[in-house]
């Protein structure tokens, strides 16, 4: 058994049944035996870009965060713990700058709460963190 965190895209893509969610994330979602959860980050992050951008991103945070309690999962809210553990995140030598803070965060959430974070971001993969998952 695993407690997997999804990033947001993938919840966004599972939520939605893309059909870009790998089928590695499917398998790790589908099965019975792992508790899957979703951060408020996520929901943070798809607050702003809907207030932004609610042509791109249609579905607001308030409804992400239903979708993602109807289909079973898990939420997990930030804690000042989650922002202390940022200062212990490894990053390759030669990894390329990374901006964006809400990725950086869910790997502090997964890695202080002993989860698997579950991720299709390339960027995720100069991280030298044993808790993050590419699919």
């Amino acid at each position: 058994m695993m407690n997997i965190l999804l990033d947001t895209h993938i919840l966004l893509w599972t939520i939605n049944g893309d059909p870009k969610i790998p089928d590695s994330a499917k398998n790790y979602i589908l099965d019975a035996a792992n508790n899957i959860f979703y951060s408020t980050v996520s929901i943070w992050e798809i607050t702003i870009k809907h207030q932004h951008e609610p042509e791109k991103m249609k579905v607001t945070g308030r409804e992400l965060s239903r979708l993602a309690q109807e289909a079973g999962f898990f939420p997990v809210d930030i804690y000042e713990y989650h922002v202390f553990q940022l200062d212990s995140l490894k990053r390759f030598d030669d990894a390329p700058i990374h901006k964006d803070p809400f990725d950086r965060l869910l790997i502090a959430q997964a890695k202080a709460e002993n989860m698997m974070l579950l991720t299709h971001d390339a960027m995720l993969s100069y991280y030298d963190e044993s808790c993050i998952v590419m699919v």
